[in-house]
């Protein structure tokens, strides 16, 4: 396991990427490497990223909440005791609204520290909305997509 600048295990393979988000994020949430994802139907995905992004590709059964308008009610009917891990384009977005899910009761809330950009780097699946794996991701914007280093960038 390799080691970033301040001593902690890198969580992303990039140094640059793991230094950016370091400091980017709070930690206010536990994070979860991608490595770390243990794919069950025990754990349910959260999508913090807008609507445009999430219809590009998403997780498999990932459940969209958005984030500029952010719509809980999605989860009324969750398990606040459910394994729920939060994810966004690299791990900002869904650092809030995990915050947000934990103000409400969840209890067993993690941010995917990365965020779908990683997912993609290490190679994973994501699903486009007919449910068929893709290749595309939303990569935000240009300054944000160059953590992107996988799958074909879609940009609006």
């Amino acid at each position: 396991m390799a080691f970033s600048l301040f001593g902690r295990a890198q969580k992303v393979d990039n140094t640059a990427y793991d230094l950016m988000l370091s400091g980017l994020l709070s930690h206010s949430v536990e994070e979860i490497s991608v490595e770390e994802v243990a794919v069950s139907d025990n754990i349910l995905f959260v999508d913090a990223r807008e609507k445009n992004e999430y219809k590009v590709s998403h997780l498999k059964d990932a459940v969209w909440v958005g984030y500029d308008r952010l719509n809980l009610k999605p989860l009324k009917e969750v398990n606040k005791n459910k394994e729920v891990i939060v994810y966004c384009s690299v791990g900002y977005r869904s650092e809030k609204v995990a915050e947000k899910l934990k103000a409400q009761g969840f209890t067993n809330v993690k941010n995917l520290y990365g965020g779908i950009f990683e997912w993609v780097n290490k190679g994973n699946t994501v699903y486009n909305m007919d449910g068929d794996s893709t290749k595309k991701i939303h990569a935000y914007n240009k300054v944000w997509g160059i953590w992107l280093s996988a799958g074909e960038k879609v940009y609006d």
